[in-house]
């Protein structure tokens, strides 16, 4: 008795299992008919590729006076349209950084806008952060990525403005002139209307902004890479020369980020006459992270009259030299993301 009702489980398993074998013939492992496909699950912030931008008065974008149709001051939006740059690729976006009274086209700090340059604050020019994104974004268009990015630069300040250190930040600003402090104000609390060289409450500055914008940034997208346009005015502290202190930056901003060192592109492009010794040391302050941090040379990238007796036409690019300078940084960040 025992054994026939051994043979009669056996078989009735057989038959439970050759169902099951049937079954899952005919359908995937989610229960679908063969050829149906379970659809691709993207997380749409990597969708989205944001770039951080600092510097100093060529990451800013100098307008000169040869911009204007008669010479003198203008409006630093009259240009964009004569000049071909009112049209930036529909996936290309830049997040304001400045208070809002200081940005162009009625943008508000921490949101994003068509990237049409100025892109940093209300009154300035072209910068390469312009034609950085451009570069990338037309790159990427069809592959359905949307580019942004966020600038924050001051003109003619030293690498020390820059620092995570507020005190370091207030030690410097304090001792320039009121033209620079009237711009760092830009990234500071905006119930302050200026800085003055006495000591002045705030929580808020350069390095701080820029975090508080990539973090609200992170929410719907991931940062690629950083770029940086500084040097001229070099910087550092006495205990810290200046490549280190663009280094220490750098590991600030992954620190603060949650961003890999090393896993995360740092540019920097050269000066005017694609000589300075400051942007040439930063190579050798990333030795231990090959492979990240690299120079944008200048070279052929025309300013806007270096032979002029004026320092501020010696020293800033043209408008060709900042779309070619951007251009440069764009391709170098395909090759290392993009291939």
């Amino acid at each position: 008795m025992k054994k026939r009702t051994t043979c009669v489980a056996g078989v009735i398993l057989g038959i439970i299992a050759a169902g099951v074998f049937m079954f899952s013939a005919c359908t995937n492992d989610n229960g679908k008919e063969p050829g149906q496909q379970s659809p691709t699950v993207t997380d749409p912030k990597e969708k989205f590729h944001i770039y951080l931008a600092f510097g100093q008065s060529n990451m800013v974008g100098y307008l000169g006076l040869s911009a204007g149709a008669s010479g003198g001051s203008l409006d630093s939006t009259a240009w964009v349209a004569a000049n071909g740059f009112d049209t930036p690729p529909d996936n290309f976006v830049v997040m304001a950084a400045a208070n809002d009274n200081k940005n162009p086209y009625s943008r508000k700090k921490g949101e994003w806008s068509e990237a049409k340059p100025p892109l940093v604050r209300k009154g300035n020019g072209l910068s390469p952060a312009d034609f950085f994104g451009r570069t990338i974004a037309e790159a990427v268009a069809d592959k359905d990525i949307k580019v942004g990015v966020i600038v924050v630069a001051v003109d003619g300040c030293k690498i020390n403005l820059f620092s995570k250190d507020i005190d370091v930040f207030k030690n410097y600003i304090k001792g320039q002139d009121d033209w620079m402090r009237n711009q760092a104000v830009a990234y500071v609390d905006s119930s302050i209307n200026s800085i003055p060289k006495a000591d002045f409450d705030t929580v808020d500055y350069p390095y701080k902004r820029l975090v508080d914008l990539a973090k609200i940034a992170q929410k719907e997208g991931v940062i690629k890479g950083i770029i940086m346009h500084q040097g001229e005015s070099g910087g550092g502290l006495d205990e810290k020369p200046y490549a280190q202190m663009v280094r220490q930056i750098y590991d600030d901003l992954c620190e603060d980020l949650d961003l890999r060192p090393g896993k995360v592109p740092f540019l920097a492009g050269q000066a005017v006459g694609n000589s300075n010794p400051n942007i040439s040391s930063i190579p050798g302050a990333f030795a231990d992270l090959p492979d990240t941090a690299f120079i944008i040379s200048s070279d052929g990238c025309p300013g806007w009259a270096p032979n002029s007796g004026d320092q501020n036409e010696r020293i800033h690019f043209s408008f060709d030299g900042y779309k070619e300078l951007g251009k440069r940084y764009g391709e170098k960040m395909l090759e290392l993301l993009y291939k």
